[in-house]
């Protein structure tokens, strides 16, 4: 995806993840602020990216520096995981660009390390993780404190109510831009569903499957809860899999150190919560495994999404259903009917049992294999 990112427009962008959306945005503020006047003593960030979490606004970090080295535009980090000192010095001594999570700017903010008076492009991403991490007045007080020619760009792989109302508020005239289709999965990734009798059937599949899954490449494994993730993870270094563990408890350190095995490669499976499903970007990620099902259809929608990135045709997703799970099993269903894509059978079986296959609005249940018109 590119995005013009016409000057003094406001965007909310919807795009399906792992659709390159960082470099549409970066490439565009770089062209931007090199037509700014040069920041002046205790001047600056000009450019202000705001992420939901460590993980994303690290990987945001490392690609904004690298696109920014040419123009020789200094970039600043003010997220966790790192001295807050140090993120202190680099925008007090003046940084072109900040790359931040909401906290942790408005404390630096708070210190005097630097204001938002020359921001003139910002950018909010993932922006619905944001509301569901209870960032909303966080994201509206940087935005009151940034002058009203701004340039913003809102991106959200969904659209929920309040992300909307942000809209509404924040952006004036707004163009919005969609990728793909709002509520379902990328498109690049096959779904594969699994309708298993119990909790047994589950680790059954899982130890049968695995091997094979990970001569395709690498595997993120999603779990529910942390004592499951710390129990998948024993089960499988019993096994002899490699394998790493990342969940909200651990501390930030911990978490990318697990995160740069899982990189390098010294690791070939992560199990993770859903601490890890927005943001994560490795391209050797080829099969995601829903071991429990998600809480929602949009962190499913996410949750696939670390898989087929930037147009990688080659990415699997396999979800693992329970005969008590056919409320999600519909909402699964309905999601891919809305996408173009087929409907396991297995996955309308189960979801049949609700009666809750329809097209959007009322419609005729859809049979399994059926694709919409």
């Amino acid at each position: 995806m590119t995005c013009s990112a016409p000057a003094q427009r406001r965007l909310p962008g919807i795009a399906k993840t792992g659709s390159g959306k960082t470099a549409s945005f970066v490439l565009p503020m770089l062209v931007h602020i090199m037509d700014q006047p040069e920041l002046g003593r205790g001047e600056g960030p000009i450019g202000l990216l705001v992420a939901p979490t460590r993980e994303l606004a690290e990987q945001i970090h490392k690609e904004t520096r690298r696109f920014s080295k040419s123009y020789g535009l200094r970039v600043a980090a003010a997220f966790g995981g790192l001295s807050k000192y140090e993120q202190f010095k680099a925008l007090k001594g003046g940084s072109e660009v900040a790359v931040a999570t909401p906290g942790r700017m408005i404390d630096l903010i708070r210190m005097k390390a630097c204001s938002l008076a020359r921001v003139t492009y910002m950018v909010f991403d993932e922006a619905d993780r944001m509301f569901d991490m209870g960032f909303e007045p966080q994201v509206r007080s940087l935005i009151g404190q940034v002058r009203p020619d701004r340039q913003t760009l809102l991106f959200s792989a969904t659209m929920p109510r309040k992300v909307e109302q942000l809209v509404i508020d924040a952006l004036s005239s707004p163009v919005r831009i969609t990728v793909g289709v709002t509520g379902v999965a990328n498109a690049d990734v096959v779904q594969v569903v699994e309708v298993l009798p119990d909790e047994a059937a589950k680790s059954a599949w899982l130890a049968a499957a695995l091997p094979g899954l990970i001569d395709e490449g690498d595997v993120i494994i999603f779990a529910g809860q942390r004592a499951r993730v710390d129990a998948l993870t024993e089960q499988l270094r019993a096994a002899g899999v490699r394998v790493g563990a990342i969940h909200g408890d651990m501390d930030q350190y911990s978490r990318m150190g697990v995160l740069d095995s899982f990189k390098s490669g010294a690791v070939h499976v992560l199990v993770a919560t859903d601490v890890a499903a927005r943001g994560l970007d490795i391209r050797t990620i080829k099969t995601v495994v829903n071991y429990d099902a998600a809480r929602d259809l949009d962190t499913h929608i996410h949750r696939v999404g670390r898989t087929g990135r930037a147009g990688d045709k080659e990415g699997r997703a396999v979800t693992l259903l329970l005969p008590g799970e056919a409320r999600f099993a519909a909402q699964l269903a309905q999601s891919l009917a809305t996408g173009g894509a087929e409907v396991p059978r297995q996955l309308a079986e189960l979801a049949m049992r609700r009666r809750a296959i329809r097209a959007v609005g009322e419609g005729p249940a859809l049979q399994a294999g059926q694709q919409p018109h």
